[in-house]
Protein backbone atom coordinates (compact mmCIF):
# COMPACT_ATOMS: atom_id res chain seq x y z
CA UNK A 1 0.00 0.00 0.00
CA UNK A 2 1.54 3.31 -1.10
CA UNK A 3 1.76 6.44 1.02
CA UNK A 4 -0.98 8.02 -1.11
CA UNK A 5 -3.35 5.28 0.03
CA UNK A 6 -2.81 6.17 3.67
CA UNK A 7 -3.62 8.98 6.04
CA UNK A 8 -0.84 10.39 8.19
CA UNK A 9 -1.31 10.51 11.95
CA UNK A 10 -1.78 14.25 11.68
CA UNK A 11 -4.51 13.84 9.08
CA UNK A 12 -6.24 11.21 11.20
CA UNK A 13 -6.28 13.59 14.16
CA UNK A 14 -8.45 16.00 12.14
CA UNK A 15 -11.27 13.44 12.26
CA UNK A 16 -13.42 13.92 15.38
CA UNK A 17 -13.51 10.15 15.96
CA UNK A 18 -9.71 9.99 16.43
CA UNK A 19 -8.88 13.44 17.81
CA UNK A 20 -8.29 12.19 21.39
CA UNK A 21 -5.94 9.32 20.47
CA UNK A 22 -2.23 9.45 21.24
CA UNK A 23 0.56 9.37 18.65
CA UNK A 24 1.14 5.63 18.91
CA UNK A 25 -2.53 4.88 18.38
CA UNK A 26 -2.72 7.24 15.41
CA UNK A 27 0.39 5.66 13.92
CA UNK A 28 -1.16 2.21 14.38
CA UNK A 29 -4.30 3.33 12.50
CA UNK A 30 -2.24 5.02 9.79
CA UNK A 31 -0.33 1.81 9.17
CA UNK A 32 -3.36 -0.49 9.03
CA UNK A 33 -6.01 1.71 7.43
CA UNK A 34 -6.29 2.74 3.81
CA UNK A 35 -7.97 5.39 1.70
CA UNK A 36 -10.56 4.24 -0.84
CA UNK A 37 -12.71 6.07 -3.37
CA UNK A 38 -16.26 5.32 -4.49
CA UNK A 39 -17.97 6.84 -7.50
CA UNK A 40 -21.27 8.63 -7.13
CA UNK A 41 -24.26 6.27 -7.18
CA UNK A 42 -22.27 3.17 -6.19
CA UNK A 43 -22.83 1.09 -3.08
CA UNK A 44 -20.09 1.22 -0.46
CA UNK A 45 -21.59 -1.92 1.11
CA UNK A 46 -25.00 -3.61 1.11
CA UNK A 47 -27.25 -4.65 3.95
CA UNK A 48 -26.81 -8.29 4.95
CA UNK A 49 -23.32 -8.72 3.48
CA UNK A 50 -20.49 -9.88 5.80
CA UNK A 51 -19.24 -6.85 7.74
CA UNK A 52 -15.56 -6.75 6.79
CA UNK A 53 -14.67 -3.05 7.11
CA UNK A 54 -15.19 0.08 9.18
CA UNK A 55 -15.69 3.22 7.06
CA UNK A 56 -15.02 6.89 7.93
CA UNK A 57 -16.13 9.53 5.41
CA UNK A 58 -13.35 11.88 4.27
CA UNK A 59 -15.15 13.73 1.47
CA UNK A 60 -18.31 13.55 -0.60
CA UNK A 61 -21.88 12.72 0.40
CA UNK A 62 -23.49 9.42 1.38
CA UNK A 63 -26.88 7.96 2.22
CA UNK A 64 -27.70 5.24 4.69
CA UNK A 65 -30.75 3.07 3.97
CA UNK A 66 -32.60 0.07 5.34
CA UNK A 67 -34.60 -2.53 3.45
CA UNK A 68 -38.32 -2.52 4.29
CA UNK A 69 -40.84 -4.79 2.52
CA UNK A 70 -38.46 -5.14 -0.40
CA UNK A 71 -37.87 -1.40 -0.73
CA UNK A 72 -34.78 0.54 0.30
CA UNK A 73 -35.81 3.31 2.70
CA UNK A 74 -33.34 6.15 3.14
CA UNK A 75 -32.59 6.72 6.82
CA UNK A 76 -30.13 9.58 6.58
CA UNK A 77 -28.09 11.61 4.09
CA UNK A 78 -24.93 13.51 5.04
CA UNK A 79 -21.72 15.03 3.74
CA UNK A 80 -20.18 15.69 7.17
CA UNK A 81 -16.54 14.73 7.25
CA UNK A 82 -15.73 12.08 9.83
CA UNK A 83 -19.07 10.30 10.06
CA UNK A 84 -18.67 6.54 10.19
CA UNK A 85 -20.51 3.30 9.53
CA UNK A 86 -19.94 -0.34 8.64
CA UNK A 87 -18.59 -2.97 11.02
CA UNK A 88 -19.44 -0.96 14.15
CA UNK A 89 -19.99 -4.13 16.20
CA UNK A 90 -16.82 -5.96 15.22
CA UNK A 91 -15.60 -5.75 18.82
CA UNK A 92 -18.34 -8.24 19.80
CA UNK A 93 -16.69 -10.94 17.71
CA UNK A 94 -18.54 -14.11 16.84
CA UNK A 95 -21.06 -13.60 19.64
CA UNK A 96 -23.26 -11.77 17.11
CA UNK A 97 -23.71 -12.12 13.37
CA UNK A 98 -21.16 -9.84 11.75
CA UNK A 99 -23.17 -8.47 8.82
CA UNK A 100 -23.85 -4.95 7.67
CA UNK A 101 -27.14 -3.79 9.24
CA UNK A 102 -27.80 -1.23 6.50
CA UNK A 103 -26.71 -0.11 3.03
CA UNK A 104 -24.21 2.75 2.58
CA UNK A 105 -24.26 4.40 -0.82
CA UNK A 106 -22.16 7.22 -2.26
CA UNK A 107 -24.33 10.08 -3.52
CA UNK A 108 -21.39 11.85 -5.10
CA UNK A 109 -17.82 10.74 -5.62
CA UNK A 110 -16.67 9.95 -2.08
CA UNK A 111 -13.48 9.10 -0.25
CA UNK A 112 -13.21 6.96 2.87
CA UNK A 113 -10.70 5.93 5.48
CA UNK A 114 -11.21 2.17 5.63
CA UNK A 115 -10.10 -0.07 8.49
CA UNK A 116 -10.48 -3.87 8.35
CA UNK A 117 -13.08 -5.11 10.83
CA UNK A 118 -10.66 -7.38 12.72
CA UNK A 119 -8.15 -4.53 13.10
CA UNK A 120 -10.89 -2.19 14.33
CA UNK A 121 -12.03 -4.83 16.83
CA UNK A 122 -8.44 -5.34 18.06
CA UNK A 123 -7.98 -1.60 18.60
CA UNK A 124 -11.21 -1.27 20.60
CA UNK A 125 -10.34 -4.24 22.81
CA UNK A 126 -6.78 -3.16 23.58
CA UNK A 127 -7.20 0.63 23.78
CA UNK A 128 -10.49 0.92 25.61
CA UNK A 129 -10.91 -2.13 27.86
CA UNK A 130 -13.22 -0.38 30.33
CA UNK A 131 -15.34 1.15 27.57
CA UNK A 132 -15.45 -2.27 25.90
CA UNK A 133 -16.89 -3.86 29.04
CA UNK A 134 -19.45 -1.09 29.29
CA UNK A 135 -20.46 -1.47 25.63
CA UNK A 136 -20.70 -5.25 25.91
CA UNK A 137 -22.76 -4.96 29.08
CA UNK A 138 -25.06 -2.44 27.44
CA UNK A 139 -25.46 -4.51 24.29
CA UNK A 140 -26.06 -7.91 25.84
CA UNK A 141 -28.06 -6.42 28.72
CA UNK A 142 -30.35 -4.70 26.26
CA UNK A 143 -30.70 -7.88 24.23
CA UNK A 144 -31.53 -9.89 27.35
CA UNK A 145 -34.09 -7.27 28.37
CA UNK A 146 -35.62 -7.45 24.90
CA UNK A 147 -35.83 -11.22 25.18
CA UNK A 148 -37.55 -11.00 28.56
CA UNK A 149 -40.00 -8.38 27.33
CA UNK A 150 -40.67 -10.43 24.22
CA UNK A 151 -41.47 -13.45 26.35
CA UNK A 152 -43.62 -11.30 28.61
CA UNK A 153 -45.59 -10.10 25.59
CA UNK A 154 -46.23 -13.72 24.68
CA UNK A 155 -47.21 -14.61 28.26
CA UNK A 156 -49.55 -11.62 28.53
CA UNK A 157 -51.22 -12.66 25.28
CA UNK A 158 -51.40 -16.27 26.49
CA UNK A 159 -52.87 -15.13 29.81
CA UNK A 160 -55.57 -13.12 28.06
CA UNK A 161 -56.39 -16.05 25.80
CA UNK A 162 -56.42 -18.46 28.74
CA UNK A 163 -58.83 -16.21 30.62
CA UNK A 164 -61.06 -16.06 27.57
CA UNK A 165 -60.87 -19.81 27.07
CA UNK A 166 -61.70 -20.43 30.74
CA UNK A 167 -64.73 -18.17 30.39
CA UNK A 168 -65.83 -19.96 27.24
CA UNK A 169 -65.37 -23.38 28.84
CA UNK A 170 -67.25 -22.34 31.97
CA UNK A 171 -70.47 -21.57 30.10
CA UNK A 172 -71.06 -25.01 28.52
CA UNK A 173 -69.68 -26.78 31.60
CA UNK A 174 -72.15 -24.94 33.85
CA UNK A 175 -74.96 -25.68 31.38
CA UNK A 176 -74.09 -29.38 31.44
CA UNK A 177 -74.16 -29.41 35.25
CA UNK A 178 -77.56 -27.68 35.38
CA UNK A 179 -79.00 -30.00 32.72
CA UNK A 180 -77.68 -33.06 34.56
CA UNK A 181 -79.33 -32.00 37.80
CA UNK A 182 -82.64 -31.37 36.03
CA UNK A 183 -82.35 -34.68 34.16
CA UNK A 184 -81.93 -36.54 37.44
CA UNK A 185 -85.24 -35.08 38.67
CA UNK A 186 -87.03 -35.93 35.40
CA UNK A 187 -85.82 -39.53 35.44
CA UNK A 188 -86.99 -39.93 39.03
CA UNK A 189 -90.42 -38.54 38.09
CA UNK A 190 -90.59 -40.79 35.04
CA UNK A 191 -89.89 -43.86 37.18
CA UNK A 192 -92.70 -42.83 39.53
CA UNK A 193 -95.21 -42.35 36.72
CA UNK A 194 -94.15 -45.61 35.09
CA UNK A 195 -94.89 -47.40 38.35
CA UNK A 196 -98.40 -45.92 38.41
CA UNK A 197 -99.01 -46.92 34.79
CA UNK A 198 -97.58 -50.42 35.06
CA UNK A 199 -99.13 -51.47 38.41
CA UNK A 200 -101.53 -53.79 36.68
CA UNK A 201 -104.24 -51.26 35.93
CA UNK A 202 -103.01 -50.88 32.31
CA UNK A 203 -103.30 -54.00 30.14
CA UNK A 204 -100.41 -55.22 28.04
CA UNK A 205 -101.82 -53.99 24.74
CA UNK A 206 -102.26 -50.42 26.00
CA UNK A 207 -98.84 -50.49 27.70
CA UNK A 208 -97.24 -51.62 24.45
CA UNK A 209 -98.98 -48.79 22.63
CA UNK A 210 -97.78 -46.29 25.22
CA UNK A 211 -94.18 -47.46 24.82
CA UNK A 212 -94.51 -47.04 21.07
CA UNK A 213 -95.87 -43.52 21.62
CA UNK A 214 -92.92 -42.85 23.94
CA UNK A 215 -90.48 -43.87 21.18
CA UNK A 216 -92.34 -41.63 18.75
CA UNK A 217 -92.16 -38.78 21.27
CA UNK A 218 -88.37 -39.17 21.51
CA UNK A 219 -88.04 -38.98 17.72
CA UNK A 220 -90.49 -36.09 17.61
CA UNK A 221 -88.45 -34.16 20.20
CA UNK A 222 -85.20 -34.77 18.30
CA UNK A 223 -86.68 -33.50 15.05
CA UNK A 224 -88.70 -30.61 16.51
CA UNK A 225 -88.05 -27.21 14.95
CA UNK A 226 -87.80 -24.18 17.24
CA UNK A 227 -90.87 -21.93 17.21
CA UNK A 228 -91.05 -18.19 17.49
CA UNK A 229 -92.17 -16.84 20.85
CA UNK A 230 -95.65 -16.02 19.50
CA UNK A 231 -96.15 -19.39 17.80
CA UNK A 232 -94.93 -21.23 20.91
CA UNK A 233 -97.35 -19.26 23.10
CA UNK A 234 -100.30 -20.06 20.80
CA UNK A 235 -99.35 -23.76 20.73
CA UNK A 236 -99.07 -23.88 24.53
CA UNK A 237 -102.51 -22.29 24.93
CA UNK A 238 -104.04 -24.83 22.54
CA UNK A 239 -102.49 -27.81 24.33
CA UNK A 240 -103.37 -26.40 27.76
CA UNK A 241 -107.02 -26.11 26.73
CA UNK A 242 -107.08 -29.66 25.35
CA UNK A 243 -105.45 -31.13 28.48
CA UNK A 244 -107.82 -29.21 30.72
CA UNK A 245 -110.83 -30.51 28.76
CA UNK A 246 -109.56 -34.08 29.21
CA UNK A 247 -109.09 -33.81 32.98
CA UNK A 248 -105.28 -33.47 33.16
CA UNK A 249 -104.34 -31.58 36.32
CA UNK A 250 -102.21 -28.40 36.10
CA UNK A 251 -101.88 -28.58 32.29
CA UNK A 252 -100.02 -25.26 32.12
CA UNK A 253 -97.02 -26.90 33.82
CA UNK A 254 -96.47 -29.52 31.13
CA UNK A 255 -97.73 -27.71 28.03
CA UNK A 256 -94.39 -25.82 27.41
CA UNK A 257 -92.44 -29.11 27.55
CA UNK A 258 -94.79 -30.80 25.11
CA UNK A 259 -94.59 -27.87 22.69
CA UNK A 260 -90.76 -27.89 22.91
CA UNK A 261 -90.87 -31.56 21.91
CA UNK A 262 -93.02 -30.87 18.83
CA UNK A 263 -96.20 -32.37 20.36
CA UNK A 264 -99.55 -31.00 19.13
CA UNK A 265 -103.21 -31.73 19.86
CA UNK A 266 -103.66 -34.46 17.17
CA UNK A 267 -100.62 -36.25 18.57
CA UNK A 268 -102.11 -36.08 22.09
CA UNK A 269 -105.39 -37.44 20.80
CA UNK A 270 -103.53 -40.48 19.45
CA UNK A 271 -101.90 -41.00 22.87
CA UNK A 272 -105.30 -40.76 24.59
CA UNK A 273 -106.68 -43.53 22.38
CA UNK A 274 -103.67 -45.74 23.19
CA UNK A 275 -103.95 -45.53 27.00
CA UNK A 276 -107.56 -44.57 27.56
CA UNK A 277 -109.07 -41.58 29.35
CA UNK A 278 -108.64 -43.15 32.82
CA UNK A 279 -104.84 -43.23 32.55
CA UNK A 280 -104.37 -40.11 30.41
CA UNK A 281 -103.09 -37.87 33.21
CA UNK A 282 -100.27 -40.24 34.24
CA UNK A 283 -99.47 -41.14 30.65
CA UNK A 284 -99.21 -37.50 29.51
CA UNK A 285 -96.97 -36.61 32.44
CA UNK A 286 -94.84 -39.68 31.74
CA UNK A 287 -94.50 -38.58 28.11
CA UNK A 288 -93.67 -35.03 29.26
CA UNK A 289 -90.88 -36.43 31.45
CA UNK A 290 -89.65 -38.45 28.48
CA UNK A 291 -89.59 -35.41 26.19
CA UNK A 292 -88.01 -33.19 28.83
CA UNK A 293 -85.34 -35.84 29.48
CA UNK A 294 -84.58 -36.05 25.78
CA UNK A 295 -84.30 -32.26 25.52
CA UNK A 296 -82.02 -32.16 28.56
CA UNK A 297 -79.79 -34.86 27.10
CA UNK A 298 -79.62 -32.76 23.94
CA UNK A 299 -78.49 -29.78 26.03
CA UNK A 300 -75.83 -31.91 27.70
CA UNK A 301 -74.68 -33.21 24.34
CA UNK A 302 -74.46 -29.65 22.97
CA UNK A 303 -72.57 -28.45 26.05
CA UNK A 304 -70.07 -31.30 25.96
CA UNK A 305 -69.61 -30.82 22.21
CA UNK A 306 -68.87 -27.14 22.80
CA UNK A 307 -66.29 -28.07 25.43
CA UNK A 308 -64.74 -30.58 23.04
CA UNK A 309 -64.69 -27.99 20.23
CA UNK A 310 -63.03 -25.44 22.50
CA UNK A 311 -60.40 -27.94 23.60
CA UNK A 312 -59.83 -28.84 19.95
CA UNK A 313 -59.49 -25.16 19.07
CA UNK A 314 -56.99 -24.70 21.89
CA UNK A 315 -54.95 -27.64 20.63
CA UNK A 316 -55.13 -26.30 17.10
CA UNK A 317 -54.11 -22.86 18.32
CA UNK A 318 -51.14 -24.08 20.37
CA UNK A 319 -50.20 -26.89 17.93
CA UNK A 320 -48.98 -28.81 20.99
CA UNK A 321 -49.53 -32.25 19.45
CA UNK A 322 -48.05 -31.34 16.08
CA UNK A 323 -44.60 -30.91 14.61
CA UNK A 324 -43.38 -27.27 14.74
CA UNK A 325 -43.18 -27.07 10.95
CA UNK A 326 -45.87 -28.73 8.88
CA UNK A 327 -48.30 -28.18 6.04
CA UNK A 328 -51.28 -26.29 7.46
CA UNK A 329 -54.64 -24.91 6.34
CA UNK A 330 -54.63 -21.20 7.21
CA UNK A 331 -58.44 -21.25 7.53
CA UNK A 332 -58.23 -23.82 10.32
CA UNK A 333 -55.64 -21.67 12.09
CA UNK A 334 -57.75 -18.52 11.69
CA UNK A 335 -60.87 -20.25 13.02
CA UNK A 336 -58.97 -21.64 16.01
CA UNK A 337 -57.65 -18.16 16.81
CA UNK A 338 -61.14 -16.65 16.56
CA UNK A 339 -62.46 -19.30 18.92
CA UNK A 340 -59.71 -18.58 21.41
CA UNK A 341 -60.38 -14.84 21.20
CA UNK A 342 -64.18 -15.02 21.22
CA UNK A 343 -64.48 -13.65 24.74
CA UNK A 344 -62.34 -10.63 23.82
CA UNK A 345 -64.42 -9.60 20.79
CA UNK A 346 -67.25 -7.30 21.96
CA UNK A 347 -70.82 -7.96 20.91
CA UNK A 348 -70.78 -4.74 18.89
CA UNK A 349 -68.11 -6.05 16.52
CA UNK A 350 -69.34 -8.15 13.61
CA UNK A 351 -66.93 -10.82 12.34
CA UNK A 352 -67.00 -11.50 8.59
CA UNK A 353 -65.12 -14.34 6.90
CA UNK A 354 -64.20 -14.00 3.25
CA UNK A 355 -62.26 -17.23 2.76
CA UNK A 356 -61.13 -18.68 -0.53
CA UNK A 357 -61.63 -22.34 0.35
CA UNK A 358 -59.82 -23.46 -2.80
CA UNK A 359 -56.47 -22.35 -1.38
CA UNK A 360 -53.98 -25.17 -0.81
CA UNK A 361 -52.30 -25.85 2.54
CA UNK A 362 -48.96 -24.07 3.05
CA UNK A 363 -45.75 -25.12 4.83
CA UNK A 364 -45.58 -23.13 8.05
CA UNK A 365 -44.98 -22.95 11.79
CA UNK A 366 -48.65 -23.22 12.75
CA UNK A 367 -48.41 -22.07 16.38
CA UNK A 368 -46.39 -19.01 15.42
CA UNK A 369 -48.79 -18.03 12.63
CA UNK A 370 -51.56 -18.24 15.21
CA UNK A 371 -49.61 -15.70 17.25
CA UNK A 372 -49.55 -13.43 14.20
CA UNK A 373 -53.33 -13.73 13.75
CA UNK A 374 -53.78 -13.06 17.48
CA UNK A 375 -51.73 -9.86 17.37
CA UNK A 376 -53.46 -8.55 14.24
CA UNK A 377 -56.99 -9.38 15.46
CA UNK A 378 -56.26 -7.97 18.91
CA UNK A 379 -55.05 -4.68 17.41
CA UNK A 380 -58.06 -4.53 15.09
CA UNK A 381 -60.49 -5.07 17.96
CA UNK A 382 -58.79 -2.38 20.05
CA UNK A 383 -58.89 0.06 17.11
CA UNK A 384 -62.68 -0.30 16.72
CA UNK A 385 -63.39 0.50 20.41
CA UNK A 386 -66.34 -1.87 20.72
CA UNK A 387 -68.16 -1.28 17.43
CA UNK A 388 -67.38 -2.09 13.82
CA UNK A 389 -66.67 -4.93 11.42
CA UNK A 390 -63.71 -7.29 11.57
CA UNK A 391 -63.10 -9.01 8.24
CA UNK A 392 -60.81 -11.99 7.77
CA UNK A 393 -60.05 -12.82 4.16
CA UNK A 394 -57.80 -15.14 2.18
CA UNK A 395 -56.83 -15.11 -1.47
CA UNK A 396 -54.08 -16.21 -3.84
CA UNK A 397 -51.80 -14.37 -6.22
CA UNK A 398 -49.51 -16.64 -8.21
CA UNK A 399 -47.38 -18.70 -5.82
CA UNK A 400 -48.31 -16.52 -2.84
CA UNK A 401 -51.16 -16.82 -0.34
CA UNK A 402 -52.58 -13.71 1.31
CA UNK A 403 -54.31 -13.51 4.67
CA UNK A 404 -55.99 -10.15 5.27
CA UNK A 405 -57.23 -8.72 8.58
CA UNK A 406 -59.37 -5.62 8.04
CA UNK A 407 -61.08 -3.38 10.58
CA UNK A 408 -63.29 -0.29 10.44
CA UNK A 409 -61.46 1.57 13.19
CA UNK A 410 -60.01 5.06 13.17
CA UNK A 411 -56.94 4.02 11.18
CA UNK A 412 -53.20 4.49 11.72
CA UNK A 413 -51.96 8.10 11.47
CA UNK A 414 -49.63 8.56 8.48
CA UNK A 415 -46.88 10.02 10.66
CA UNK A 416 -46.57 6.84 12.78
CA UNK A 417 -47.25 4.26 10.07
CA UNK A 418 -43.56 3.79 9.14
CA UNK A 419 -42.77 2.91 12.76
CA UNK A 420 -45.50 0.42 13.64
CA UNK A 421 -43.22 -2.60 13.15
CA UNK A 422 -40.50 -1.16 15.39
CA UNK A 423 -40.02 -2.98 18.70
CA UNK A 424 -41.38 -1.08 21.73
CA UNK A 425 -43.28 1.40 19.54
CA UNK A 426 -46.94 1.52 20.47
CA UNK A 427 -49.86 3.86 19.88
CA UNK A 428 -51.70 2.44 22.88
CA UNK A 429 -51.83 4.13 26.26
CA UNK A 430 -49.13 3.42 28.83
CA UNK A 431 -49.64 0.00 30.39
CA UNK A 432 -51.87 -1.29 27.58
CA UNK A 433 -49.14 -2.72 25.37
CA UNK A 434 -45.40 -3.29 25.11
CA UNK A 435 -45.13 -2.42 21.43
CA UNK A 436 -43.76 -5.87 20.55
CA UNK A 437 -46.84 -7.48 18.94
CA UNK A 438 -46.29 -6.24 15.39
CA UNK A 439 -42.50 -6.54 15.71
CA UNK A 440 -42.84 -10.22 16.66
CA UNK A 441 -45.42 -10.74 13.91
CA UNK A 442 -43.09 -9.18 11.35
CA UNK A 443 -40.21 -11.43 12.38
CA UNK A 444 -42.38 -14.56 12.29
CA UNK A 445 -43.74 -13.79 8.81
CA UNK A 446 -40.64 -12.33 7.17
CA UNK A 447 -37.70 -14.02 8.86
CA UNK A 448 -39.22 -17.42 9.59
CA UNK A 449 -41.64 -17.90 6.71
CA UNK A 450 -39.87 -15.86 4.00
CA UNK A 451 -43.10 -13.93 3.50
CA UNK A 452 -44.14 -10.31 3.88
CA UNK A 453 -46.53 -8.24 5.98
CA UNK A 454 -48.02 -5.00 4.71
CA UNK A 455 -50.49 -2.39 5.92
CA UNK A 456 -52.90 -0.05 4.19
CA UNK A 457 -54.74 2.35 6.46
CA UNK A 458 -57.13 5.25 6.32
CA UNK A 459 -59.94 6.32 8.64
CA UNK A 460 -62.58 3.60 8.66
CA UNK A 461 -60.42 1.04 6.87
CA UNK A 462 -57.20 -0.57 8.05
CA UNK A 463 -56.00 -3.72 6.35
CA UNK A 464 -53.00 -5.84 7.29
CA UNK A 465 -51.88 -8.30 4.61
CA UNK A 466 -49.79 -11.34 5.48
CA UNK A 467 -48.17 -12.84 2.40
CA UNK A 468 -46.92 -16.43 2.62
CA UNK A 469 -45.19 -18.62 0.01
CA UNK A 470 -47.31 -21.61 -0.99
CA UNK A 471 -44.24 -23.77 -1.66
CA UNK A 472 -41.26 -24.11 0.73
CA UNK A 473 -38.55 -21.50 0.24
CA UNK A 474 -35.81 -22.99 2.43
CA UNK A 475 -35.21 -25.45 5.21
CA UNK A 476 -37.36 -24.03 8.03
CA UNK A 477 -34.84 -24.98 10.69
CA UNK A 478 -32.18 -22.95 8.91
CA UNK A 479 -34.39 -19.88 8.91
CA UNK A 480 -35.26 -19.92 12.59
CA UNK A 481 -34.47 -16.61 14.23
CA UNK A 482 -35.00 -15.24 17.71
CA UNK A 483 -38.22 -13.37 18.38
CA UNK A 484 -36.31 -10.26 19.43
CA UNK A 485 -33.59 -8.26 17.66
CA UNK A 486 -30.08 -9.64 17.79
CA UNK A 487 -28.88 -6.07 18.20
CA UNK A 488 -31.21 -3.44 19.63
CA UNK A 489 -29.06 -0.64 18.20
CA UNK A 490 -28.95 -2.09 14.70
CA UNK A 491 -31.50 -4.91 14.31
CA UNK A 492 -31.22 -7.44 11.57
CA UNK A 493 -34.63 -6.75 10.09
CA UNK A 494 -35.42 -3.48 8.33
CA UNK A 495 -38.52 -2.76 10.36
CA UNK A 496 -36.58 -2.28 13.58
CA UNK A 497 -35.70 0.96 15.35
CA UNK A 498 -33.31 3.63 14.13
CA UNK A 499 -30.15 1.79 13.20
CA UNK A 500 -26.53 2.53 13.96
CA UNK A 501 -26.72 5.51 11.67
CA UNK A 502 -29.11 7.28 13.99
CA UNK A 503 -28.16 5.93 17.38
CA UNK A 504 -24.39 5.81 17.55
CA UNK A 505 -23.38 8.86 15.58
CA UNK A 506 -22.33 6.93 12.49
CA UNK A 507 -23.44 8.09 9.06
CA UNK A 508 -25.97 10.37 10.73
CA UNK A 509 -23.14 12.51 12.03
CA UNK A 510 -21.00 12.75 15.12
Amino acid sequence: MSASDRLTPAELRTLFLFEALDENQLAWLSERGRVEQRTGGSAVYNEGEPATCFFVLLSGAVTLSRRLHGDDIEVTRTDRRGVYSGATQAYLGDRVDQVYPNTLRAVSDAEFFVLPADEFASAIRSWFPMALHLLEGLFFGSRAADTILGERERLVALGALSAGLTHELNNPAAAAVRATEALRERVAGMRHKLALIADGRLDGTRLRGLVEIQDAAVKQAAAASPLSAMDASDAEDEITDWLDEHGVANPWDIAPVLVSGGVNVPWLATAAEAVGEDHLDSAVRWLAYTIDSELLMGEIDDAVTRVSDLVGAAKQYSQLDRAPHQVVDVHTLLDATLTMMRAKIPAGIRVVKEYDRTLPPVPAFGAELNQVWTNLIDNAVDAMEGEGTLTLGTRREGDRLFVEVTDTGSGIPPEVRPRIFEPFFSTKSVGEGTGLGLDISYRIVVNKHHGDIRVDSRPGHTRFQVCLPITPVADPEDSAVPAVPANPAAPADPAGPADAAGSDGSAAGG
